[in-house]
């Protein structure tokens, strides 16, 4: 059975950390081959004992919100457990326990709440970026909360999501500023 520094050595692994905002199809791949069923479980609840530490919330962060994206990139699936991992996110911080990890590791425990269509995560995010010095997930963090303040969730979104854009959305997609996630 997969563990928790299972899950943190491959995602931070040297010659793995090229592929987080920059994924390959033979990435996403890799990833459902070795991780859909640790992801399956963890959405069932069945991981839920690996939040007694900061390491065993954010592998199971790192499980419930990036991988999915990789493993259903382009479907609506891959924003399924979405809301798990931004609980685990506040369970962590209410905890402490995001403060016994790495500042640069943080990073990915305070992504679930810069992925939240939900306002007051994104307050959170942008909080939490800024409190930690991660200055670039900061611009981005910032960057997604004014998205949620304009339109009150990801434009960019809506096709995968099933969701009719409006004509404002529509405007801001087809532009340069467009953020397509």
């Amino acid at each position: 059975m997969i563990q928790p520094n299972d899950i943190l050595e491959f995602w931070y692994a040297d010659e793995n950390r090229t592929f987080w905002f920059k994924s390959t199809p033979e990435m996403d791949a890799a990833i459902k081959t070795r991780f859909e069923s640790t992801w399956q479980q963890a959405r069932e609840g069945a991981l839920d004992h690996w939040m007694r530490d900061g390491e065993g919330c954010l592998a199971l962060a790192i499980v419930l919100d990036q991988f999915p994206l990789n493993m259903f990139r382009g479907k609506a699936k891959s924003f399924s457990t979405e809301q798990q991992a931004v609980a685990i996110a506040h369970h962590t911080i209410a905890k402490g326990l995001d403060q016994q990890l790495p500042a640069e590791r943080r990073a990915f425990l305070y992504m679930p709440l810069m992925h939240s269509e939900n306002l007051a995560d994104q307050d959170e995010a942008v909080r939490r970026f800024g409190l930690a010095g991660l200055d670039s997930n900061l611009r981005f963090a910032e960057h997604h909360r004014e998205l949620i303040r304009r339109f009150g969730r990801f434009p960019h979104r809506n096709a995968i999501l099933g969701r009719a854009s409006t004509n404002e959305e529509l405007a801001y997609l087809a532009s340069d500023e467009a953020f397509t996630g």
